[in-house]
Order: C-alpha cells, then structure tokens, then sequence
C-alpha cells in the first residue's frame, strides 16, 4: 500500500490511482481508498485518467460564465423549490447548513451570516426530476455543450471508475455499486466564491460554505489554487484541517448516503470553506475563488439496502432499506 499512497495533505491521504486503472494493483489502492474514508471520509486522487486540459477548460468556462453581468446569468434562474437543484443561484440564496430542516431557523441564519458564494447546477438532460436550466441559444454559446461535455467525461472517468474500487475495498464484487447508479442521477456545480473582507468570515458575519456533510454517495471536487477548504477531525470534533490543494489531484469524499449505506463503516465528514490558509492582504480581502464539485447519486428509483460485507451476525445492519430519491430530495429541499 506505501507504494500507492504517495502523501498526505491536511491528514488526508493521497493515493495514485494509476494501478487500478492499468489494473497492476486494483486491491492495494482499493483497500488505501476505503481506509482513507474509514480515516476520514476523503481522499485525493492523483493520476486519476480525466485530463488535466479538460479540468482547466471547465475552469475557464466557469470563470467566463460568473463574469457575465447579473442579468445575464439571471436569464438561466434557479427554481425556488430547494429540490431543484438546476441553474444559477446568486450570492445570498442559499445557506448550506448540517442538520437544519425548520424553514424559519434557516431563514434566520442565512439573514444572520449568508453563505457568499454563487453557483450554476446542471444534470443530464434527460433527467425527469430535475430539467436542466440554461442560459437562452445564442447567449455565451459553448458553455451548455462544455459543461454537458464535463459532466459526462466526470461519470465515465472518475464515478464508474472509483465505485469499482470502493466495492473491491469493502470485499465486495467489483460491479457492486454499478448496478445502483446506471442512470447518472448527478449533479455538477460550478461554484464562485468572490472577494470578502477577511475580519469578517473569521467573526462570521459572512460564511463561504458552512459546515456541512454532501448527502451523496460520492462527491468529486475540482479546486484551484486559492484553498480555504477544511474537514473535521475526526477524533477531535469541532477542530479543522486544511484540506490544501494537491496539484492535478480531484478531491473525493463519501456523502451521508455511502455512510448509511455502508453500515457506517465509511465516514461522511462535516467540512466547510473558510479564508484561506494563512492569508494576509494589504486591502484585507479574500481573493475570489473558484471549485467544481461533481455530486454522485445512486439511481433515484432504486431502493438499496446495506452492502453485503458491511454488516454480520456480530455487527447487525443499524438502516433499514430506503430509496435515494426519499433520502435525497428531503436533504435538498430542507437546504435551500
């Protein structure tokens, strides 16, 4: 395993997935993957096969889109239904919490300290819970085929390829997870965090992303170079690590659905983003920042049930069996 894990960034560990993919060691960064999310629910992948060009292309467009006037972005809104996660959300709208599902309690808090950031969410096309929202033809023409372009490339590279690994982890056979998410109910989110006075995310007046767990099963995350992610420490609740950007590496972690799935024998970690590392300013600003999270669901209609290997006679089942689009759209619509 020392020669697949080849570091650590913020006690995470980093683990080259070339030999699963040429298939010259699947069991040994199998079993790194699966220890890092027991550890601590996420792990950097290098050498993960999407090409870097790719990514950079996706930031590119990202940033061509959040620099397109307000109107302009509004032109492609964001339903006021939570549960429909499509479209552009401006600065302010949303406030991502952990465990809050009282509507006044999160209107309070979004008044009190607004998540600064703005986002664009789109799925497949076909998706009949969640139609896409794009921006009208002719309007920045390229984005919608590069991000639809992006997303695809997100599901056959890195989603089919890393569930095989994480079933070969858990002593599963490794088709296991593929039979539950035939029908890439995901979503990609280009998110932009813009400048804010640095005094004021440390009193938190204003919050990046509050901590939160995804309620996925996996979570795929593009950074750039600016950081300002953090995760809990697992042994040490409430305190964080930076989660600092590794180069050419996407950032993986298991959502609330693997962990109830797994028998929670996977960690779904409580995370944020805050100020940079160590950050100092003459002009007391944050710099922008930008991320690309790729959000992975099993198939909305398919019921599942706790993985096989994860429970036994002496380490009963702790879930009963519960579809992804219960478990999912509540968590939705209860964050927005």
């Amino acid at each position: 395993m020392s020669n697949v894990k080849v570091g650590e960034a913020g006690g995470i560990s980093v683990v080259d997935f070339a030999p699963f993919l040429d298939g010259s060691r699947k069991q040994e960064v199998a079993d790194a993957i699966v220890q890092s999310f027991k550890d601590i629910g996420f792990v950097y992948l290098v050498n993960h096969g999407l090409a870097q060009d790719k990514v950079d292309g996706m930031f590119d467009w990202s940033k061509r889109f959040f620099s397109q006037p307000m109107d302009v972005k509004m032109l492609a809104p964001h339903p006021a239904d939570g549960a429909h996660h499509r479209g552009y959300s401006s600065p302010g709208v949303e406030k991502v919490v952990k465990d809050v599902f009282d509507a006044d309690e999160l209107k309070e808090r979004r008044a009190k300290a607004p998540d600064v950031k703005e986002s664009f969410e789109c799925g497949r096309e076909d998706d009949p819970y969640m139609p896409n929202i794009w921006l009208p033809d002719g309007v920045l023409s390229g984005f919608k085929e590069t991000c639809t372009d992006f997303y695809w490339a997100c599901r056959e590279v890195l989603e089919m390829n890393f569930l095989r690994a994480l079933a070969l982890g858990l002593r599963a056979h490794e088709t296991y997870f593929l039979q539950y998410h035939t029908k890439a109910d995901n979503q990609l989110r280009l998110l932009h965090y813009p400048g804010v006075p640095v005094e004021q995310l440390k009193n938190e007046e204003v919050t990046r992303i509050g901590a939160h767990t995804d309620f996925c099963s996996i979570t795929f995350l593009f950074q750039d170079s600016v950081g300002g992610l953090e995760v809990e420490d697992p042994n040490e609740p409430g305190q964080f690590k930076c989660a600092t950007p590794v180069d050419g590496a996407v950032i993986v972690n298991a959502g609330d659905f693997l962990q109830r799935w797994s028998n929670d024998t996977l960690r779904s970690t409580v995370h944020r983003v805050r100020a940079p590392p160590n950050f100092a300013s003459s002009v007391g600003m944050t710099p922008e920042r930008y991320s690309i999270p790729y959000f992975c669901a099993a198939d909305f209609n398919t019921v599942v049930d706790c993985v096989p290997t994860t429970y036994s006679a002496g380490r009963p089942k702790k879930y009963e069996p519960i579809s992804a689009a219960q478990y999912i759209m509540e968590r939705l619509a209860a964050n927005y």
